[in-house]
């Protein structure tokens, strides 16, 4: 991996090519997605179909779109019991942590005859995409759900790409099954986030869309936009791995790999106050990339976004580590829970060196649909409050309303919106 001296010219250079990989500059691609939108919201199913045949090679259509009772539980019979096990542990581990975020309605009486609150709601239904490309990922599946079927979502709408068969992965349909999905469809990219949006003669409309995507699924997201509400604009997966001299170089090293196998545009970055380390670290990353499976991808990840990023010190480091604000954030340090306490900015932190970020990715409970590209600034990971609705309640007595409405109508007036002041003043014309 790169070594690079942190200064004011090199950071900004790093985070100006960090910030390619956001969907923001996919311009490219946005014609493309539109036409695709655009088609599948005019002409439903015939265009969705349509889509799977060229891009899945796969005959779907009004009879086979839905994934059935059978087709599940033939999935059931292609999956490991051991592997099954697994899966459900993961699911008692998610299920558990999301619970902990469900918050309740509250209403608060006044003496003085008002009363306020705020009603919690479900979100009717919610369509969840999961992708089905270069590699399938069940993980995803019940980190999108589960939080749904937590919030008392009613409809949890499943669309996933299915192969030239017209087969979707069997552990796909076995975690969405196990994580509460109500109907699965076969139905992947652009399309199907359209058919999700604007529904079609096979897919029903949904409120909310959840799940990462490739670029497409990404761009057409933004696309449906106000048609629905959706989670995040999601960008490539990322990992920074904060560390000392006091980091095992051979975990740092892996823990880097584990990011960047996930597609080419997947960023790697360690920032360390130890050049030591950095050396060792670059070292142990050539040992472990010819051994790996995915060695071609994570080779072109690591050259177009990977960097080991060596500052002064350790402030310096913590200070780089909020601007880049990862998705996942790795502290190798002697002490990371105190340093825990200086990051602002940080999808999930990940403390020590038993705490790599697969962990997270699996089985320990948060989620992993998280901010991406410097999100993190702003946006939080997937979780329960994702799903549900506000409403606020208000009731004001007569007499509760009769010690307000002067305030109220003078600050209407002083908007120039009489028939707002005059809703208030026509309860009171008769008072004197």
């Amino acid at each position: 991996m790169r070594i690079i001296k942190l200064t004011d010219e090199t950071k900004k250079d790093i985070l100006n090519n960090l910030l390619k990989r956001s969907p923001d500059n996919y311009g490219e691609y946005e014609a493309t997605v539109k036409e695709i939108v655009e088609n599948v919201h005019k002409n439903k199913d015939s265009a969705l179909f349509e889509y799977t045949k060229k891009f899945d090679k796969a005959d779907i259509n009004a009879d086979n779109v839905k994934v059935t009772d059978e087709e599940i539980e033939a999935a059931y019979k292609e999956v490991d019991e051991k592997l099954l096990s697994v899966i459900r542990k993961s699911i008692k581990n998610i299920r558990a942590y999301h619970e902990k975020q469900k918050r309740t309605s509250w209403i608060e009486t006044e003496d003085t005859g008002i009363i306020l609150g705020q009603k919690m709601s479900p979100i009717e239904s919610v369509g969840v995409y999961v992708p089905g490309g270069k590699a399938a990922y069940p993980s995803s599946v019940l980190m999108n759900i589960i939080p749904a079927h937590v919030a008392g979502v009613k409809n949890i709408i499943m669309t996933t790409p299915c192969n030239s068969e017209g087969k979707v992965y069997s552990m796909t349909l076995v975690a969405a099954k196990e994580a509460g999905a109500t109907e699965v469809y076969k139905a992947g990219g652009a399309q199907a986030i359209a058919a999700l949006a604007f529904g079609t003669e096979s897919v029903p409309k949904v409120d909310k869309i959840v799940g990462p995507g490739n670029i497409f699924v990404a761009l057409a997201k933004r696309l449906v936009y106000g048609h629905v509400s959706i989670d995040s604009i999601a960008g490539p997966s990322e990992v920074l791995v904060l560390a000392d001299k006091t980091a095992n170089p051979r975990y740092a090293a892996a823990d880097l790999l584990s990011q960047a196998e996930h597609d080419e545009l997947a960023s790697a970055i360690m920032v360390t106050d130890s050049m030591e380390l950095a050396e060792r670290v670059s070292e142990e990353v050539e040992k472990f990339v010819p051994k790996l499976s995915r060695k071609d991808i994570i080779r072109k990840s690591l050259d177009n976004f990977g960097y080991i990023l060596v500052t002064e010190n350790l402030k310096e480091a913590i200070e780089i580590t909020n601007e880049i604000a990862p998705e996942h954030l790795e502290i190798l340090t002697a002490n990371p829970f105190e340093v825990m306490t200086k990051i602002k900015n940080a999808g999930a932190i990940f403390l020590g060196e038993y705490s790599s970020e697969p962990l997270g990715d699996y089985f320990a409970g948060p989620n992993h649909v998280l901010p991406t590209n410097g999100t993190a600034k702003f946006f939080s990971p997937l979780n329960v409050d994702d799903f549900v609705k506000k409403s606020s309640i208000i009731y004001y007595s007569e007499e509760a309303l009769f010690s307000a409405h002067e305030d109220i109508e003078a600050f209407a007036e002083s908007e120039q919106l009489t028939a707002h002041a005059n809703s208030i003043k026509v309860r009171f014309e008769d008072n004197k």
